[in-house]
């Protein structure tokens, strides 16, 4: 029974690991290694040929050395290059293929910009017919020289081409990477914005309504089971916002409830209201259709405002004013207490997710002390459309 023989790659699958193994070389392994073999080309040639004299070793020396630097300076190597292997072509001392010229024409036209690639197009092409006319050879061999040189310079194009693509390619990743990592920040900024929302305003509730209940266990206890009622259908509330918007973190987590909207104003203002607070709601204007994300900016911008009331400003009094004017519609939050001081808590960052979310929406945000200075006010401008 014969062994079992399994075919080996074919040799294209050879072909493509030495080119792919070549190309993972350090370039001046590269270059040395094409100098030295056009060099010893030329040496051997001229010890075959019984022609080897001490000139030819210098003269083959400059027609190979400079491809150490043709990466460099191609059009200039292109020009030693060639005169060189016209003087070695002149004397006899050259065999039939011009291995240094042929490398020295693929690199400038890998490698040079287009006038210079010019420049080296029209000296390359005197020097070969030089070394063909002068020395009297027929003009039959011009046409198997012209040829290697048109496949050198087709090759470097190539390669010119296919290394422009290899950049375009890697600026699109680079862009790409960009744009991603700031969709992820403003996506974190978003779920910063979120989280500050919805804890800044459901503990501030549950703060107050704690430290009323200890008072109106003793002097009004049907009072104090209304508190405690408020404070966990508060935090049962913000549990339920709070899973809401991390679910977005899971990717197969969908969320459990869609996004707060203008219809949530009234349970927001009524939950300031069991706080304690003398709070209204108005609208006016014929309430029109918005986007769900329009709708959230506007619920967001009248929480945090509420919220800052709650906490900061010391007042017995605030207001939730709604406006629909032709293509806009405009918020108020106004209070009657301590001004200033209701910014937000320290560095303000209530105010600024407010400011972010009115400037992702186009609209406007103005702050600052009520009428008289009296209070504090919160005014929104966000387009419909």
């Amino acid at each position: 029974m014969s062994p079992d023989r399994r075919p080996g790659p074919p040799p294209a699958r050879y072909g493509q690991r030495l080119a792919d193994w070549a190309r993972g070389l350090p370039p001046v392994v590269v270059d040395a290694a094409l100098a030295i073999t056009c060099y010893l080309t030329i040496v051997i040639d001229a010890v075959l040929n019984e022609r080897l004299e001490w000139w030819v070793v210098l003269l083959a020396a400059s027609n190979a050395l400079p491809l150490m630097w043709r990466r460099r300076y191609p059009l200039l190597v292109t020009v030693i290059v060639g005169i060189s292997t016209g003087w070695l072509d002149m004397a006899y001392q050259l065999i039939e293929i011009p291995a240094a010229s042929l490398v020295a024409t693929y690199t400038f036209a890998a490698l040079s910009p287009p006038v210079k690639r010019l420049i080296a197009v029209v000296g390359t092409v005197i020097g070969v017919t030089a070394s063909i006319v002068v020395p009297g050879d027929e003009l039959i061999n011009l046409g198997p020289n012209a040829i290697l040189f048109v496949v050198a310079y087709a090759l470097g194009t190539s390669a010119r081409a296919r290394q422009a693509r290899i950049e375009m390619l890697e600026e699109r990743a680079r862009r790409l990477a960009e744009e991603q990592d700031a969709a992820a920040a403003r996506e974190r900024e978003r779920i910063a914005r979120e989280l500050h929302d919805i804890l800044a305003h459901s503990m501030s509730l549950v703060v107050v309504q704690a430290e009323a209940g200890p008072v109106a266990v003793h002097s009004d206890p049907d009072k104090a089971v209304e508190v405690f009622d408020t404070i966990s259908a508060t935090a049962r509330e913000a549990l339920a916002q709070l899973r809401r918007t991390l679910s977005v973190l899971r990717s197969d987590e969908p969320g459990r409830q869609p996004q707060p909207g203008l219809d949530g104003l009234s349970p927001l203002v009524a939950g300031v209201r069991r706080a304690g607070l003398a709070a209204s709601l108005e609208e006016h204007g014929e309430r029109r259709p918005v986007p769900a994300d329009l709708a959230a900016t506007a619920y967001r911008i009248v929480q945090e405002s509420l919220t800052n009331t709650v906490k900061h400003a010391a007042a017995s009094n605030v207001s939730v004013r709604l406006e629909w004017l032709d293509g806009t519609l405009a918020l108020e939050v106004r209070d009657d207490g301590r001004g200033p001081v209701g910014s937000g808590g320290p560095g303000g960052r209530g105010l600024v997710g407010m400011r972010e979310r009115v400037s992702a929406a186009g609209g406007e945000l103005t702050c600052g002390p009520g009428p008289d200075g009296v209070g504090f006010r919160v005014a929104a401008s966000l387009p419909l459309q």
